[in-house]
């Protein structure tokens, strides 16, 4: 079957609410050089849907800019950076044994060539996403993972989620046998570090809302912290000899508490500021203790061949709360804004 010319996709013309998520009928993307066309099958939301609509992300130094992910946002935009399909066509200088190949595509717009390269875009927010029948994506971007048992579902709740949750577990170093902290854990992210370093041989101690705890304990977890209560005291008690790495998507407060709970030589990684972006601490927590504090964009090229080698393996099983059709995107992201859900939220084009 051939391509169409057009296909339906919802974009942004606007920073705004839900109501600026527009349905429309737009033409169909031909690939370039280097590129291949992708039939979307699913496409997984993500907070950073959200706040690219916002204009949420702000600046270093300007936290009230309305922003994308890295900065100005392109309208119209297409949202939508999770996406598992089959490529329908490919560009010039591109295999043609690619089409009909089922494929995970990596979001992630890097800095430079190479497996260490650092993401400084991302796919629906500095450029077109998956919120559509069909997106294009360049060919070494897209991952092959017809042999995997997992479904398309579960396949387009990886790249934001699993990438980040994989890129934060390898800056951290996290070992077979450490013990280590997993904060909002019931989101996706967090979903996807517990399944991660509990594969890895980890102890994994979650925080969640008292509502979502047996859950998190299902989706993974050895325990698990009501973060509605004295988190710290609760720490402490459940691993009394300190936390070697803190996988960690909330930060503000929970830095300064959380940080005298690491052991010598313990990690802290930072991949997302939902309790605040301020953080106070006393710098000799870090210096004295030779413990270290780590930022984590995403992830690398490097982590992400690791994150499909475990998709064709199933050695994950990621969770799936929701599914909405396209023509309910403002629904579907209205339903993560509430994050009464335990999991990733899915649409099909």
């Amino acid at each position: 079957m051939g391509v169409p010319e057009t296909m339906r996709a919802v974009r942004i013309a606007e920073h705004g609410g839900p109501e600026v998520l527009e349905l429309t009928e737009v033409a169909v993307p031909a690939p370039r050089t280097g590129e291949v066309l992708v039939q979307v099958s699913a496409v997984a939301l993500n907070n950073t849907d959200l706040w690219t609509r916002e204009g949420a992300y702000g600046r270093p130094g300007d936290p009230q800019a309305l922003s994308g992910w890295r900065g100005p946002v392109g309208f119209p935009r297409i949202q939508g950076a999770d996406v598992a399909g089959r490529v329908v066509a490919v560009g010039t200088d591109v295999d043609e044994s690619l089409v009909g190949r089922r494929v995970v595509v990596d979001p992630a717009i890097y800095d430079t060539e190479g497996p260490d390269a650092n993401p400084v875009g991302l796919m629906g927010s500095e450029r077109d996403g998956g919120y559509a029948e069909y997106v294009t994506a360049p060919a070494e971007r897209v991952h092959d993972v017809t042999e995997s048992p997992l479904t398309d579902d579960q396949l387009a709740t990886l790249p934001t989620a699993y990438g980040t949750a994989l890129g934060m577990i390898e800056r951290g170093r996290l070992r077979h046998g450490e013990t280590v902290l997993v904060s909002g854990a019931s989101g996706g992210v967090g979903i996807a570090l517990m399944q991660i370093a509990r594969a890895r041989g980890a102890r994994v101690l979650a925080i969640s809302s008292g509502s979502k705890i047996d859950a998190v304990r299902e989706a993974g977890a050895h325990e698990v912290v009501d973060r509605a209560r004295d988190v710290a005291g609760q720490i402490r008690a459940a691993a009394p000899e300190g936390i070697d790495v803190a996988l960690d998507v909330v930060a503000g407060d929970l830095v300064g508490e959380g940080l005298p709970l690491l052991r010598e030589g313990g990690r802290w990684v930072v991949a997302g500021a939902l309790g605040g972006y301020d953080v106070t601490f006393d710098v000799r927590r870090l210096y004295l203790h030779n413990a270290q504090v780590i930022g984590s964009a995403m992830h690398t090229p490097a982590h992400f061949d690791l994150l499909m080698d475990l998709a064709r393996q199933a050695g994950i099983q990621p969770v799936v709360a929701a599914t909405f059709p396209l023509d309910q995107a403002a629904q579907a992201q209205e339903e993560l804004a509430r994050r009464d859900h335990v999991g990733k939220i899915v649409m099909h084009p």
